[in-house]
């Protein structure tokens, strides 16, 4: 009994996330998944990246985390606008999270919307949010092995942030083993090798990331 249990959960939150593309298609919204490790630097990224977006695009985040405001506080006071989902010990956001959290933001005033996922590199790839990418952030404080010890997160991902490469010769980071885990599970995904902190490749993914936008705005 408890496989069909699943199946039911799974299915249940598949047509909520239907629900929520549809509402990010009608308000103009992208909208991005970012699944990583605990401590992979997803809100450095996500800062950095706002950082750097034209001034035409609005970005807000939904930051989500099992407890604490600590990372929402501080995009607030960049005077982004930010909701905070604690899920009490959940591992994962979900669709109706999701969708209870879009009433507290003026959608229309919102072009780019960052989910920071819990920190986890098993659930969350589970489950779909209604986004229009799934990004998978990894660092290289996390090693070169990433890819091969959890491959079902990496084989979800639309595109794939190595952070912290300012520091990659630190931790004796092997680059090309961790691409070629990462092709022989997604050899579509792109990767990313960028650092948040200083701003080192950030460029080709800023370049990237507004062709996706393009693209859907366009569909």
């Amino acid at each position: 009994m408890k496989i069909p249990v699943v199946k039911q959960i799974l299915t249940g939150n598949d047509q909520i996330a239907a629900e929520n593309e549809k509402t990010f298609r009608e308000n103009g919204v992208f909208a991005l998944n970012l699944m990583a490790a605990p401590g992979a630097g997803k809100t450095t990224f996500i800062l950095a990246t706002i950082d750097h977006l034209p001034d035409s695009i609005r970005p807000a985040v939904i930051e989500g985390d099992l407890a604490s405001t600590i990372d929402a506080d501080t995009i607030s006071q960049r005077g982004v606008p930010v909701i905070q989902i604690n899920t009490g010990g959940g591992c994962h956001l979900d669709a109706p999270m999701i969708r209870d959290s879009l009433p507290h933001f003026a959608l229309r005033d919102i072009d780019l919307l960052f989910v920071e996922n819990v920190g986890n590199l098993v659930c969350p790839s589970n489950f779909n949010l209604g986004t229009a990418l799934s990004v998978v952030v990894s660092s290289t404080a996390e090693g070169h092995d990433k890819p091969y010890k959890y491959p079902g997160i990496f084989a979800t991902a639309d595109v794939v942030i190595l952070t912290k490469a300012d520091i990659l010769e630190v931790f004796d980071f092997d680059l090309a083993f961790f691409e070629r885990g990462l092709k022989a599970v997604n050899p579509a995904a792109p990767l990313f090798v960028l650092s948040g902190r200083t701003g080192k490749g950030i460029e080709a993914w800023i370049e990237w990331l507004i062709g996706q936008i393009s693209i859907i705005s366009l569909e």
